[in-house]
């Protein structure tokens, strides 16, 4: 099962990136109403041929299953964007796509 997915084009000399992160991202209140614990994404760091691309913090008031989209440049056709997520249980995502 993927845990995200990832649209990477290259226009021009910019890539384009677009990701969904598939999380429940429950939040300090819907977990104290679900007598459950909150867990949600706290951070998304975004590589392209070894180098940091995109870094971001992220909070509890992301919505469930959040899109995100950046650009950046200094990569080609066929490399890979290389996207990872941490939540707040420390549960770690990786997941890459080539871009087109």
């Amino acid at each position: 099962m993927a845990n995200m997915k990832i649209k990477a084009r290259l226009k021009g000399d910019v890539v384009e990136v677009k990701a969904m992160a598939k999380h429940d991202m429950l939040t300090y209140d819907q977990a104290k109403a679900k007598g459950t614990e909150a867990n949600f994404i706290t951070h998304i760091t975004a590589k392209a041929n070894g180098k940091v691309v995109y870094d971001v913090s992220t909070s509890q008031f992301w919505s469930k299953n959040p899109q995100f989209k950046f650009s950046f440049r200094g990569a080609a056709k066929g490399d890979k964007v290389e996207i990872t997520w941490v939540d707040l249980k420390g549960n770690t995502v990786t997941e890459s796509k080539k871009i087109r």
